[in-house]
């Protein structure tokens, strides 16, 4: 089948959602559909290149920033003769990310459109459903969404008038999205959780919301050479930063020690005071690291802990750190205890308990070297036999095949 993909990111190594996408061009490429990528063309890279069949058209696709809005602006590429041929040329049109004003160009040649969440969006005009000011689960429905939305982006550290610029922006435009998905022939999401919670506030999508976990990344064993611990999501509220920051200082007063470090990626570097004071309470910060640098903050952590706090669809770094063959502490939330279930190297506490949390990270320093190892190891084979990338493509094939019949 002729498979067009919209997606604004299209990288190996971004996000959950972008490397899922990544994921499947390069699946259903090896199955001998016939693929197309349009997507966000960087400063250095070339218009259009293939790679083993795969072909990737790279335009100017953002007016500014990297917002999930910043497509909407384009409409002489939606309205181009290139564009159009595409879209005869397609047999189903597939978008990964916030490219939802496609599927009205994709409507009008009266071609199926397959939408993937990997996030709250329908129901969440920041996609996390979760309000900052209450630190709990958002029950809002949208447009009622101004005072979370403005609480969460001045928590993040945005300036007064630019949450104030997305506030409005999310709660008009976010609305327009979620009429936009309801357009689509089929929505996939990555977890029973995320489609329970869909349903639940969208109760009009239950036909359209198929599950199909997301494929996994071809990555090798890690050795473990030390035994500290990795926390890969940065200072985001929603990931749980601040719980991790109360378990580390609940751990120092309670066994009178500093000996947990904890390797944080995706922080800014760049402010030397701020690493100090993280460096005080166990946390080695690191900004965006590469490949190479990944692998060996790797090597030096025997846990990743995932202490989140808002729904989290599915979890990436659970399963890429299965995958590494490490063992995980996570938040009981969302679809993580979906994707660590049947790992016996997983261990599950109440989101937001950091006391909870604490006692965790006890029992995991004091596991030996050995025993670590053989549960990371074990680790490993439960989560690629339970997540076969052959099954995966499968489904979501038959998906595709659905809508276009």
């Amino acid at each position: 089948m002729n498979v067009l993909i919209l997606s604004e990111m299209f990288y190996p190594h971004g996000s959950g959602g972008e490397l899922a996408t990544f994921l499947y061009s390069q699946l259903l490429n090896e199955a001998g559909n016939k693929i197309v990528v349009v997507t966000n063309r960087f400063q250095g890279e070339p218009e259009s290149s293939k790679n083993r069949g795969l072909q990737i058209y790279r335009l100017p696709l953002f007016v500014a920033g990297e917002g999930k809005y910043s497509t909407l602006g384009r409409f002489d590429i939606l309205f181009s003769s290139y564009f159009k041929k595409l879209l005869k040329w397609a047999d189903v049109v597939y978008i990964p990310k916030y490219w939802y004003s496609a599927i009205i160009m994709a409507k009008i040649y009266h071609k199926p459109v397959v939408v993937h969440s990997h996030g709250l969006l329908p129901i969440c005009p920041l996609s996390i459903a979760y309000d900052v000011s209450r630190k709990k689960i958002c029950s809002n429905k949208m447009p009622f969404c101004l005072s979370c939305i403005y609480n969460y982006e001045r928590a993040s550290g945005r300036r007064l008038l630019q949450s104030f610029a997305s506030s409005i922006l999310n709660d008009t435009v976010g609305s327009c999205f979620s009429q936009a998905i309801k357009l689509s022939n089929a929505i996939i999401v990555v977890s029973e959780s995320q489609r329970n919670l869909l349903i639940k506030n969208v109760p009009a999508l239950r036909e359209k919301i198929h599950t199909i976990y997301n494929p996994l990344p071809n990555l090798p064993y890690t050795k473990i050479n030390d035994d500290d611990f990795g926390y890969f999501g940065g200072p985001k509220i929603q990931k749980g930063f601040h719980v991790l920051c109360q378990a580390l200082a609940c751990y120092r007063e309670r066994v009178n020690s500093t000996s947990v470090k904890v390797h944080s990626t995706c922080f800014n570097t760049a402010n030397a005071e701020y690493v100090k004071q993280l460096e005080l309470r166990g946390i080695i910060a690191y900004g965006k690291v590469d490949e190479i640098s990944y692998g060996n903050i790797y090597r030096k952590i025997r846990a990743v802990i995932i202490p989140s706090v808002w729904p989290e669809v599915y979890g990436y770094v659970a399963s890429e750190a299965f995958i590494r063959g490490r063992l995980v502490i996570a938040s009981s939330i969302g679809g993580l205890p979906e994707v660590t279930a049947g790992c016996p190297g997983a261990l599950l506490f109440r989101p937001g308990d950091y006391r909870e949390l604490s006692d965790q990270l006890d029992i995991v320093k004091g596991l030996s070297r050995e025993r670590a190892v053989d549960l990371g190891a074990r680790n490993r084979e439960v989560i690629l036999k339970k997540y076969s990338n052959k099954i995966i493509i499968e489904q979501f094939m038959d998906l595709l095949a659905r809508v276009i019949d």
